[in-house]
C-alpha cells in the first residue's frame, strides 16, 4: 500500500552546494490560486538501490511500476526523476551520484522537500518548481511582501501557523494551515513553502528577480498632540495650543486685552479650519464655543457631538501680570442708607439726599416710605397743600353763615 507521502529530499544531499539561480523546469505551471494542501516529506536515505535498475526512457515503466516522466536537475546538483502513478499521483525520486537518497510523492496535492535550503515542490499534475533560498526562517506573525509585491499575512492561533492573503476589510482567506508538518500553498505566481516552525520560503514564477519573504514594517502612528507652554506674544498677548476632541487636530488658543479671545481649530498639517473670536463666539458645526469672551477669563468649549452632549472646558492662557483687570462687567457700589438723626428736625436722609417734611395739616396728611425720593414728596406736599387750602375756605363761609344768621 503506498502512503500518502514516502521520504524527502534526503539529508545525503550535498550541503553547502554554491547558490544557484532559481530554476523552474520546462513547461512547469502552478496551481490554481487558493488553498491547497501538502504531505510530509520526512529524510529517508536510501543505500544500495542502483538507479541504473530504472528505466530512463519516457513512458517505460519503472522499477516501482510507475511511467516515467522525466529527469529534474534541483540548484544543488541532486536529480529528481519524475514518474507518474496515476492522474493526480506523481513520484519524484532523488538521486544523488547514482544513489537514491529520497522520495516525494504528491497524490491529489503537492508536497515540498526542503534540504538545507533546496526547495523541491511536486506538484500533483506532476510539475515541479525548484530553487535555492528566498527562505526566512523563523519567521514571527505579521504581513510579508513577496518579491512581487505580493503580500501575505502569517498567524499563529491554537499553536498552528496559517499564512493567509492580506485583504483591505476583514479576514483574509487561508492559503496554507501548518497541522505540524511542512506544507505547501499557491498565491498567483507565488509558490509557498511553509515550516512547523513558521519559517516560509517563496519563490515567484516568471520573476527576473528572486528573494525572501520582507517583513512589512507599518509606519509607527502619528503622535497624539499634546498642550503645549504658553507663549507671550505682546505686553499683554498670550498663546497656546492644545488638542482638539477630533484625533490629530489641534487648537490654538489666543488671549489678547484688546481684541479678545481667539480660538483656531486647525487640521493635521497646521492648517486654519475655523477661527472662534469676540464677534463669532460659536461654531456649533464644529462644536466650539467660547465662555465669557467680553472677559480676560474665557473658556473654549469643545464636543464632538450636538444635543446635549456636555462641553470640555479649557481656560484661555492667563494674560501676563501687570495687565489691566477685567472691566467689561463693573462692580456695583454697595447701598447704604443713613438713619434719620434723633430729635424733630423735619428732615429724612436717603442715599445721601436731605428732604425737609412740611409742618402743619401737610405734615399731617404726609406719608414717606423708607426708599423714599424728592418727586414722590413734592407731590404729597403738593396735595397737602391742596388741603388745607380747602379746609380754610370751609371755615370762613361757616363763619359768615353765622354772622348772617
Amino acid at each position: 500500500m503506498r502512503t500518502a507521502l514516502r521520504t524527502a529530499i534526503a539529508t545525503a544531499l550535498v550541503a553547502g552546494v554554491a547558490i544557484t539561480t532559481p530554476a523552474l523546469a520546462a513547461g512547469a505551471a502552478f496551481a490554481a490560486d487558493g488553498p491547497v494542501a501538502a504531505a510530509t516529506a520526512q529524510a529517508k536515505p536510501t543505500a544500495g538501490t542502483d538507479a541504473a535498475d530504472s528505466a530512463d526512457a519516457k513512458g517505460k515503466s519503472t522499477q516501482e511500476d510507475g511511467v516515467f516522466v522525466r529527469n529534474q536537475i534541483l540548484p544543488n546538483g541532486a536529480t529528481a526523476r519524475i514518474v507518474k502513478l496515476g492522474d493526480t499521483h506523481y513520484r519524484a525520486e532523488i538521486l544523488k551520484e547514482g544513489q537514491r537518497v529520497g522520495t516525494l510523492e504528491a497524490d491529489g496535492h503537492p508536497v515540498a522537500g526542503n534540504d538545507d535550503g533546496t526547495f523541491l515542490v511536486l506538484f500533483e499534475t506532476g510539475l515541479t518548481s525548484t530553487w535555492q533560498g528566498n527562505y526566512l526562517p523563523g519567521a514571527r506573525p505579521g504581513v510579508y511582501e513577496l518579491v512581487d509585491g505580493t503580500r501575505v499575512e502569517l498567524t499563529l492561533k491554537y499553536g498552528g501557523y496559517d499564512l493567509r492573503t492580506v485583504e483591505k476589510s476583514g479576514e483574509g482567506r487561508v492559503l496554507v494551515h501548518l497541522n505540524g508538518t511542512r506544507q505547501v500553498g499557491v498565491l498567483g505566481k507565488a509558490v509557498l513553502v511553509v515550516e512547523p516552525d513558521g519559517g516560509f520560503a517563496a519563490y515567484v514564477n516568471g520573476s527576473m528577480r528572486q528573494a525572501a519573504p520582507k517583513p512589512v514594517v507599518e509606519p509607527a502612528p502619528a503622535p497624539k498632540p499634546t498642550t503645549g507652554p504658553v507663549v507671550t506674544l505682546g505686553e499683554c498677548t498670550v498663546q497656546q495650543v492644545i488638542p482638539s476632541v477630533f484625533a490629530q487636530l489641534t487648537v490654538t488658543l489666543t488671549n489678547d486685552l484688546k481684541k479678545g479671545p481667539k480660538a483656531v481649530l486647525n487640521d493635521e498639517a497646521g492648517k486654519p479650519i475655523v477661527v472662534l473670536d469676540r464677534d463669532h463666539a460659536a461654531d456649533l458645526g464644529q462644536g466650539l464655543t467660547i465662555k465669557g469672551a467680553n472677559t480676560t477669563t474665557p473658556k473654549l468649549g469643545q464636543r464632538t457631538q450636538g444635543g446635549d452632549t456636555p462641553y470640555a472646558w479649557t481656560a484661555f492662557p492667563k494674560l501676563p501680570k501687570g495687565c489691566e483687570k477685567d472691566t467689561a462687567t463693573p462692580t456695583p457700589a454697595p447701598s447704604t442708607t443713613t438713619p434719620a438723626p434723633a430729635g424733630n428736625t423735619n428732615a429724612t436722609t436717603d442715599n445721601g439726599q436731605t428732604s425737609v417734611i412740611p409742618k402743619g395739616g401737610v405734615a399731617a396728611g404726609a406719608e414717606l416710605s423708607a426708599e423714599g425720593d424728592s418727586t414722590a414728596l413734592i407731590a404729597a406736599g403738593a396735595g397737602a397743600a391742596s388741603l388745607a387750602a380747602a379746609g380754610l375756605g370751609f371755615v370762613v363761609l361757616r363763619r359768615r353763615s353765622g354772622a348772617r344768621g
